[in-house]
């Protein structure tokens, strides 16, 4: 099978998530496209392990969201109350930390074609209240940007998605040793990847 068949994504069911008993419906969304879960765990994550998770931009993912960050204060009428965009960068990160590490969270691998784009598609934008009906965000939450900022913590969103396949590639060996990924065929592959249909008839 092609590396683009095989394509891996990293799915984490955020606390929220986990305790608003979401955890079935939201795997099954993905898994009734078609994608192969080939990893799965429960973990409460350490206060560290949440912020190498955020990390993996490094400095220049501290700076675009500090940046963000600082555009929506501005949008709001008023100054951030940081001196750079690193400093409220630093801020979002701890805020995205402490949500990430409140609670148990399950954490998975899907592979497929296009598995990151797809999942993103499924997932819904990362603000709930903007997020289109037919998303998991969209259809099972209500949060927003604004609410997060008057009450100063991180908008609960359900799930975190990795943004591309690079991304993926960074984020899966901070929540998977590669002993615990599972290498199978699932018979649905022959119906998505099979050129010819050969099998169906045997």
């Amino acid at each position: 099978m092609s590396n683009q068949k095989r394509e891996q994504t990293l799915v984490i069911i955020k606390p929220d998530g986990v305790q608003r008993s979401l955890i079935g419906e939201i795997i099954r969304r993905y898994e009734r496209t078609g994608l192969k879960m080939v990893a799965l765990k429960m973990v409460i994550p350490t206060p560290q392990m949440a912020t190498d998770h955020y990390m993996v931009g490094g400095e220049e993912w501290l700076e675009n969201v500090g940046k963000k960050a600082a555009a929506a204060y501005e949008k709001k009428g008023e100054k951030s109350p940081y001196a750079t965009y690193r400093e409220n960068g630093m801020a979002v990160l701890e805020a995205n930390a402490k949500y990430l590490s409140s609670g148990p969270v399950v954490a998975m691998i899907w592979e497929g074609n296009q598995s990151v784009g797809l999942v993103r598609k499924i997932t819904g934008a990362t603000e709930p209240l903007s997020s289109d009906v037919g998303t998991i965000r969209g259809d099972f939450t209500l949060d927003s940007y604004q609410l997060a900022d008057t009450d100063s913590r991180s908008v609960r969103n359900l799930i975190h998605a990795s943004g591309e396949a690079q991304e993926a590639e960074k984020e899966i060996p901070i929540w998977f040793s590669s002993d615990e990924l599972s290498t199978y065929r699932h018979l649905q592959e022959a119906i998505l990847y099979d050129v010819n249909l050969d099998g169906i008839l045997e």
